[in-house]
């Protein structure tokens, strides 16, 4: 599906988010991919969502406080599977939870929070790191997205696709360097996807414990 092209629709919406915790209770909104295809979420302590043969995004903005996070952690829970499939393939890509962080060079990070969306699609300055669960590829690769403007956007994979709860812990500069080369620039936006429709399979999931340092 188009996640990573989709993805630049977080900097459209100013939202301001406190230091360090990221509430999943407030602010989040679902972005539809397709009129025909939606995820359904559920937002609080935790975000869980059931993806049955459909995929969306649930995206929120970051406030200016935390523009300069350089690494994250948050924990994750599958209770059911999308079988493993490839990350890098355009289509047959599903994978259980994606976890987006959206950067812009800090230089235009301002200018940007009145953006709308049409203008933010496509947009070159955006940079986007995709950490996914699913797939069948080794821990911490950095993948091209096959959406998208090239060198737009990667998906990292943390865990192959199967069941069960992790926690993880992520440098976010780090990555950013690795993927992309040079210093990342201002962390604006948020997003956590589910991806089942490929496969026509179902998705049990839900994150949480987000935290930006």
């Amino acid at each position: 599906m188009r996640l990573m092209m989709s993805a630049a629709v977080l900097a459209a919406t100013t939202l301001a988010a406190s230091a360090g915790p990221i509430s999943f209770a407030n602010g989040w909104q679902e972005q539809r991919l397709s009129l025909f295809s939606s995820n359904d979420y559920s937002f609080g302590n935790n975000l869980s969502m059931v993806s049955d043969g459909s995929v969306s995004i649930a995206w929120t903005r970051v406030g200016q406080a935390n523009w300069g996070a350089n690494g994250a952690s948050w924990s994750w829970t599958v209770e059911q599977s999308v079988p493993a499939t490839s990350l890098a393939q355009k289509g047959g890509d599903d994978r259980n939870l994606s976890l987006y962080f959206v950067f812009v060079p800090e230089a235009i990070a301002p200018s940007l929070q009145g953006a709308n969306i049409r203008s933010l699609l496509g947009n070159g300055d955006v940079r986007i790191i995709q950490y996914a669960w699913g797939g069948n590829h080794g821990r911490g690769q950095v993948i091209a997205s096959p959406y998208g403007p090239a060198g737009q956007g990667v998906t990292i994979p943390l865990r192959q696709a199967g069941t069960g709860s992790h926690s993880e812990n992520v440098d976010l500069a780090a990555d950013y360097a690795r993927a992309f080369g040079g210093q990342k620039g201002a962390l604006v936006g948020l997003a956590v996807s589910g991806d089942s429709d490929d496969t026509s399979s179902v998705i049990r999931a839900a994150i949480g414990n987000l935290n930006l340092r």
